[in-house]
């Protein structure tokens, strides 16, 4: 049972999966959002709000990966986390385009980090599908 499961999360949608846990959980910590006019940068943790939804996204994706066996399921919540990182991503657009020019003078990385966990997101969701049809394919040959 052990060797099966094992062999489960090395498919290529939990590797994606596990991508955006780490972009979503660790990158949030170390990468900032954006610098202040004092050149002070500010990360999520200093934004409770961006921060429980970073952390949100991180642990959706790694109960995802758990969820090898009900690959309906998988996608469906795939789906939910992408729905939180295009929240996310308005929110710092909402953010950019309300706060006065001076109170920010640089963007960071950090702001990307909910594009690049949402294209991980749609990587592993195309590898469901893949998975599903073949699966649908090998029980029409039974």
């Amino acid at each position: 049972m052990w060797r099966k499961q094992a062999v489960m999360i090395q498919r290529i949608q939990s590797i994606y999966l596990f991508i955006v846990v780490l972009i979503s959980a660790v990158g949030s910590h170390f990468l900032y959002l954006w610098n202040t006019a004092n050149n002070v940068p500010i990360y999520a943790i200093d934004k409770p709000m961006v921060l429980a939804a970073f952390l949100f996204s991180a642990l959706l994706a790694l109960v995802t990966i758990f969820l090898f066996k009900n690959r309906k399921l998988q996608f469906v919540m795939n789906r939910l986390n992408i729905i939180l990182n295009l929240i996310l991503l308005g929110f710092f657009v909402y953010w950019l385009l309300t706060i006065p020019g001076e109170l920010i003078s640089e963007k960071g990385i950090g702001m990307f980090l909910p594009i690049i966990s949402i294209v991980f997101l749609v990587m592993a969701n195309k590898a469901i599908k893949k998975d599903e049809a073949l699966v649908k394919s090998v029980d029409r040959l039974r």
